[in-house]
């Protein structure tokens, strides 16, 4: 039996474990302002409030969110923003009074992403919004609502709390118990924020039983900074690594801004990034340039390896049944490195292609060199031969030309539908061109360069 605040109000309910919260409240609840638009996480129609343990009120994707991982969770939706007696909020004050809506459909998932960004003060509008789509409004007016509210106090009605309730499903409290549940069910699913295997029910159709829900691991949800580095836990999300990296990596953390949306962000953990083995994951080339190393467990057996290594090739990691990821660790550094990420939509799209760069130069000379890139093989790669031709000389244009004939010795890449083979392999190659000209204090951003 599961059990959760459902727009204040305790619910209890059978639930398989990958029901659908989008498909509970239109289905069982007739709470239809949440609309169904991508079924895939990526327009936020579907989106709701979330708040957790921590207490913090965060936007989420109700399409691709399982029932089981909101046990003890309190969930609102747009019919539960306004107060008890129909107050506004002064999210939906503003959307009406700055006309923020025409046919509506959008509307209820723009309304409840604002209102979690009220109600943690965030007020980078553009950035809180980019995951959700609107199609005839225009952003102008929303955006001018956001900003409208954002001075207003949250109202006491909003504010949720989380509640003490059993899963209804394996739901370990901590790497030793996750270790336990993997080692005896080694053919179980592991589904940590769900924005991949979400896809895998709604999109693919597949019926999932076996599994268990990492996001209550403590230990798992960890991030710890020392002076050699950092080391980060598998169920930690995107946002979390996010905000950890920013202060050190720059780069890397503006690359996963772009990854996906505040809702895919708030739920994707770095550990399903990394072991569902995308050939086109972000997260990979980042932190195989920063030389990242993989500790998996299986049991009470714990193994680590360079990142690099644990691609095998495509389809294929270096992971035994039983086994997963527990944490990665990140050496630190002085920040060097340099992401790009090419996609036809600017914010919250599929990467074409991903680079990241560690270029090191002393004394005007190449003496570190770890680059990685991401949609230019059938896993997330190193670019060796132009790392080998880099090393040691000169840091100029001269050497970085006579590099770019080296990346055709290291990737071979496909045509899809994003992108040519020579496209990317072209890209690939202005990448580095790139990396030498902001070295030089040069714009090179589509962000920065104006006509």
């Amino acid at each position: 039996m599961l059990t959760f605040l459902l727009n204040g109000e305790t619910v209890e309910a059978e639930v398989g474990p990958t029901d659908t919260l989008l498909d509970f409240l239109r289905d069982q609840r007739g709470l239809t302002g949440t609309k169904e638009g991508c079924n895939e996480g990526d327009c936020g129609a579907c989106s709701v409030v979330v708040t957790g343990e921590d207490g913090v009120a965060r936007a989420m994707n109700a399409c691709i969110m399982f029932m089981p991982q909101l046990s003890g969770r309190a969930v609102r939706t747009v019919e539960g923003i306004a107060g008890p007696n129909g107050e506004l909020h002064p999210v939906q004050r503003a959307m009406v009074d700055l006309h923020g809506s025409q046919c509506g459909f959008c509307t209820p998932g723009f309304i409840t992403t604002m209102t979690a960004a009220h109600a943690n003060g965030a007020t980078n509008h553009e950035d809180q919004l980019a995951g959700n789509l609107c199609r005839c409004t225009g952003y102008a007016p929303i955006i001018r609502a956001a900003e409208a509210a954002s001075g207003e106090a949250v109202p006491d009605w909003v504010k949720d709390t989380a509640i003490k309730a059993d899963p209804p499903y394996p739901m370990p409290q901590s790497s030793d118990e996750l270790a336990a549940w993997y080692e005896a069910n080694p053919d179980g699913t592991l589904i940590g924020g769900a924005t991949d295997v979400g896809l895998w029910v709604t999109k693919g159709l597949q019926d999932l039983t076996n599994v268990a829900f990492i996001g209550r691991c403590a230990d798992l949800q960890l991030i710890e900074e020392t002076d050699a580095g950092l080391t980060i836990g598998a169920a930690c999300t995107v946002t979390q690594v996010m905000e950890a990296v920013a202060p050190l990596y720059a780069s890397f953390a503006e690359m996963l801004r772009r990854y996906g949306s505040t809702q895919v962000r708030n739920a994707a953990t770095i550990g399903g990034n990394i072991a569902n083995g995308s050939p086109i994951g972000d997260g990979p080339p980042a932190l195989i340039a920063l030389g990242a190393r993989l500790h998996l467990r299986q049991g009470d057996t714990r193994r680590d390896m360079p990142l690099e290594d644990f691609f095998v090739e495509y389809g294929k990691q270096d992971r035994n049944p039983g086994e997963f990821v527990e944490f990665i660790t990140i050496p630190k550094q002085r920040d060097t490195v340099k992401c790009y990420k090419l996609s036809k939509r600017f914010d919250q799209d599929i990467s074409a292609l991903c680079g990241c760069f560690n270029i090191v130069v002393a004394g005007g000379s190449v003496a570190k060199a770890r680059i990685a890139f991401g949609g230019m093989a059938g896993t997330p790669k190193r670019a060796t031969h132009v790392e080998a031709k880099l090393l040691g000389k000169a840091w100029s244009e001269d050497t970085v030309e006579a590099a770019l004939a080296e990346f055709a010795k290291d990737f071979t890449p496909m045509s899809d539908m994003r992108a040519s083979a020579e496209y990317r392999l072209q890209a690939a190659q202005n990448m580095l061109r790139r990396v030498l000209v902001e070295s030089l204090g040069i714009p090179a951003s589509v962000l920065e360069v104006r006509p």
